[in-house]
C-alpha cells in the first residue's frame, strides 16, 4: 500500500491519501481524541503523540498536529497507523457517525437557504476538499450566513480570507440577500 501526502494551506494539517475509499459518503470530524471512540482509524491516529485532530473525507484523511511537534517526527507513525488500519479490514467508523453535510433550516428563508446550500455544494465544498477540509452550512439569520469549518479549514491562518474574500463574495454575487459570512465553532 502506498499512501501519498499533500500539504494544505494550514501548516498544522497534512492530507493523507491512502489510494482507497475512507468514507463511502459524507465526512467525519474528530476535533479531539475524546471524540474518536467510534472510529478505529481515528483512534489509531490519535495514539500518535502530537496529533490534535483527525478528519475523514471520501478518499482522504486529514491530520492536525500541535504547534510543538514537527511533521518529520510524526509523519512515519501516522503513515504506519493508516496502513495498519487498512490492512486490518476494519471500517473507518463503526456505525453511522458520519456528517452528511448541512444543518437543517426551517423558516421563511427556505428558498435563500436552498440557494446557499447549492452554491456551497457545487462551488465551495469541492475546492475545500482538495485542501483537506469541509465547510458546511450552519445557519442563516438577517443576511448573515454561518458556516462550520472542519478538517484543514478549522484553525487555518487563511480561513478568514477564504471566508471573506472567497465565499462571502461568491454568495453575495449570486444571492443579494446575503450580506456577510461568519464562521461558527
Amino acid at each position: 500500500m502506498f499512501i501519498q501526502t499533500e500539504s494544505t494551506p494550514n501548516p498544522a494539517t497534512l492530507k493523507f491519501l491512502p489510494g482507497q475509499t475512507v468514507l463511502g459518503a459524507g465526512t467525519a470530524d474528530f476535533p479531539s481524541a475524546d471524540t474518536a471512540g467510534d472510529s478505529p482509524l481515528a483512534s489509531r491516529i490519535f495514539a500518535v503523540q502530537g496529533v490534535t485532530g483527525v478528519f475523514f473525507g471520501n478518499d482522504f484523511v486529514t491530520v492536525t498536529k500541535d504547534d510543538g511537534t514537527q511533521w518529520d517526527h510524526i509523519k512515519p507513525a501516522i503513515l504506519g497507523a493508516i496502513m495498519e488500519h487498512f490492512q486490518s479490514g476494519q471500517p473507518a467508523i463503526n456505525g453511522e457517525a458520519v456528517n452528511a453535510g448541512h444543518a437543517e433550516h426551517h423558516g421563511e428563508d427556505g428558498e435563500i437557504v436552498g440557494q446557499i446550500k447549492e452554491l456551497l455544494d457545487t462551488r465551495v465544498r469541492p475546492a475545500v476538499a482538495q485542501d483537506g477540509g469541509d465547510i458546511t452550512f450552519h445557519g442563516f439569520d438577517r443576511g448573515v450566513v454561518y458556516l462550520h469549518m472542519q478538517g484543514a479549514c478549522a484553525g487555518c491562518p487563511s480561513s478568514t480570507l477564504t471566508l471573506k474574500m472567497g465565499i462571502e463574495n461568491l454568495l453575495r454575487h449570486y444571492i443579494p440577500e446575503v450580506v456577510e459570512v461568519r464562521p461558527v465553532a
